[in-house]
């Protein structure tokens, strides 16, 4: 399965009542394929996937698969810190027509390097779906090592690595050291340019939601050896970068959503709605950019 080099993790919307909007998750899906989305997380940390209930997941892997046919993939984040729970999600979210499930690093119970292998190889080996493994210690008290990355990348289907440490050797490594088949995806937004300049794929976005045309003419520029031209860009799109994590993702992500006028609604406890001073760094980034 090929999932392209721009994927959205996806915010998930919500009423007033903070019961899940799916008109609004379809309409948001819809503007996320026609920005330039190639793919679209479904649930992940940026979906508040540790505040939905299973059946929510489900609905909302329906919803988007609904909303968007063929034209992006559907990646579901279907991965916990309980493996039995992590593939229960998972072969469900394959019987729904997923095209491949995201599994983050096992959080709070902090497995060891040999904990996260077989936690991984267990998920994999219960499913035919493409899996994306998903690397973000400041969200989980654990890094997963460059050597267990290698080991997991002789498992057939798990296929790609959202890479969000920030470290730009480990990256390398990994990169240098899995087979060519294996893509290595930018976890942030601020390093993807960087992480395709060492051989990385693209990037698992965030601020795609509210500036995705513009993030995909940067992924082209670079992949066609316009370098100078992706780098520029890249400078313009850093405010929006910084705004869009001026505090816990998604809480900015779901305001800048209200501004282009996208509903998106309210975050759920125990996150708490933007500040004022979020609010205004959001929509002076946005302006800059033209998009409000």
């Amino acid at each position: 399965m090929e999932f392209g080099r721009l994927l959205t993790a996806m915010a998930t919307p919500f009423h007033p009542d903070e019961s899940v909007n799916h008109d609004a998750a379809a309409r948001l899906a819809r503007h996320l394929a026609d920005t330039g989305s190639d793919g679209i997380v479904v649930t992940g940390t940026t979906g508040e996937s540790p505040t939905l209930t299973m059946d929510e997941k489900l609905s909302l892997y329906r919803t988007v698969r609904e909303a968007v046919g063929s034209r992006a993939a559907v990646v579901a984040g279907t991965g916990n810190y309980c493996t039995r729970e992590s593939i229960e999600l998972t072969q469900e979210a394959e019987r729904i027509g997923v095209d491949g499930a995201m599994l983050v690093v096992p959080y709070y119970n902090n497995p060891p390097q040999e904990g996260l292998y077989r936690h991984f190889l267990a998920v994999a080996e219960s499913t035919r779906l493409p899996i994306i493994l998903y690397n973000v210690p400041s969200r989980s008290p654990r890094n997963m090592e460059p050597d267990t990355v290698v080991r997991l990348a002789e498992i057939p289907n798990i296929v790609a690595l959202k890479e969000a440490s920030g470290k730009l050797e480990q990256a390398t490594a990994i990169i240098a050291r899995t087979p060519a088949r294996f893509k290595l995806y930018s976890g942030d937004d601020s390093c993807t340019l960087p992480l395709m300049g060492l051989g990385g794929y693209g990037v698992i976005s965030v601020a795609a939601h509210l500036g995705g045309k513009l993030i995909r003419r940067m992924i082209d520029a670079f992949a066609a050896g316009r370098v100078a031209e992706a780098a520029e860009i890249n400078g313009r799109l850093l405010p929006l970068f910084q705004a869009c994590f001026a505090t816990t993702n998604p809480i900015p992500v779901k305001a800048g959503l209200e501004l282009l006028g996208i509903p998106a609604g309210p975050v759920r406890l125990p996150l708490v709605p933007a500040d004022e001073k979020v609010v205004a760094g959001l929509r002076t980034a946005m302006q800059g950019l033209g998009l409000i």
